[in-house]
């Protein structure tokens, strides 16, 4: 008998959350301890860790009823062009779960909501709009998901999740970085890990329609270009963009730059790279930092403070670092949630709007945990207060 081929959303609950997912078993701890991840002296309990505030998503919140967003998850927040504040989401459905049901579940990726509302308010983030939808209504996609067919320029792709977001006040011009993604199954040495197409943008001048560029930032065949999961910050006349491997695999994180006004030009791109010396622009990247890295996040922030955070995949902690520039140097990791706070998490996005100080850092955090059954018994967002 011919083996069933899974469906997009059981390869995706299968394979892509593999290594949380054990995490997720026994409350996160017992089972990193039991594969080796880290040792028992590791999992220390912090007085000045993050604590949860609040859930943004889900069935039974007015994410749903106004908008058709129940499961989803990232929530990557960046300023836009007038001031206020987008979250990305990544792949997003009318049902609390990914696989239903019922099915079909409107599935969507990227989209949209807005908000206004200072994440330090005592309601927390309170969305008020979505992106390309008037009020109430379904939200749809940002742009062109193949949706297990063709994305652009005839590539094949299973979905796209967004990668990061930036807005330029002068032009009122958005980009997003995004992932086209090939397969949530690419085997590597330390398990699943899902593998790209490419790194590519999408833009908007409007701050609803948004088109794919034709930009490529190609991944190699064996999946270790370094320059896949963008996280991006203006500063003066230049964007930083720190990036990592898709599929949270062991590597290094680059550093580069380009002009705000130039990011769909290549060549404009410069590394910074040591050459055997000292440290500089334009040269090849060198990495800035080594792990395995999750989805990076970094934010400039009001007083001039770079805070990084990550999801540490050799721990299961969402950690951060500060440093006074972009190049460095970087301070050592803070862990900030540990895996039994949230079983099966992910993300650990900086609001921009987060500050030094005791609570003033706010991390979106995702969580998606199945059951002994195989089901998916959450998949969500969450806002977490911290300290750096």
């Amino acid at each position: 008998m011919t083996a069933r081929t899974p469906t997009h959303r059981e390869r995706k609950a299968i394979s892509r959350r593999a290594f949380l997912r054990g995490l997720a078993a026994a409350g996160g701890a017992a089972a990193a301890v039991a594969s080796g991840v880290v040792t028992p002296s590791r999992f220390v309990p912090t007085a000045d860790a993050a604590v949860w505030k609040k859930r943004l998503t889900g069935a039974d919140l007015d994410t749903y009823w106004r908008w058709q967003v129940a499961g989803t998850d990232l929530g990557i927040p960046y300023v836009l062009e007038n001031g206020s504040i987008g979250y990305l989401f990544g792949d997003t459905f009318n049902t609390a779960w990914p696989e239903g049901p019922p099915l079909p579940n409107d599935w969507r990726s990227p989209m949209m909501l807005r908000s206004n509302v200072h994440p330090g308010a005592p309601g927390g983030v309170v969305f008020d709009s979505a992106a390309r939808v008037w009020g109430n209504g379904r939200a749809p996609e940002l742009f062109h998901n193949g949706h297990n067919g063709i994305g652009i320029d005839g590539i094949w792709e299973v979905t796209v999740i967004p990668n990061d977001g930036i807005a330029f006040p002068e032009t009122r011009r958005h980009i997003i970085s995004y992932m086209s993604i090939q397969t949530w199954n690419s085997v590597g040495p330390a398990g699943p890990h899902w593998k790209t197409n490419y790194a590519g943008l999408a833009f908007s001048d409007n701050g609803n329609d948004f088109y794919r560029t034709r930009l490529k930032w190609w991944n190699t065949p064996d999946n270790k270009d370094p320059f896949q999961m963008w996280t991006m910050q203006r500063w003066g006349d230049y964007v930083y963009i720190f990036s990592v491997r898709a599929g949270r695999q062991d590597g290094p994180m680059m550093l580069r730059r380009v002009r705000w006004d130039r990011m769909f030009d290549p060549a404009a791109y410069e590394g910074w790279g040591w050459n055997g010396s000292n440290w500089g622009w334009g040269r090849p990247c060198t990495p800035i930092l080594n792990g395995r890295f999750g989805e990076p996040s970094v934010r400039r922030l009001a007083d001039g403070t770079w805070a990084m955070a990550y999801l540490n995949c050799k721990i299961g902690c969402i950690v951060t670092r500060t440093a006074t520039r972009p190049e460095g140097p970087w301070s050592a990791e803070k862990v900030q949630v540990w895996p039994w706070q949230e079983p099966g998490m992910y993300g650990g996005f900086i609001h921009p709007w987060s500050s030094r100080g005791v609570n003033n850092l706010h991390l979106l955090v995702s969580k998606w945990t199945r059951g002994l059954d195989g089901r998916t018994n959450a998949y969500h967002v969450s806002q977490f207060v911290g300290t750096l």
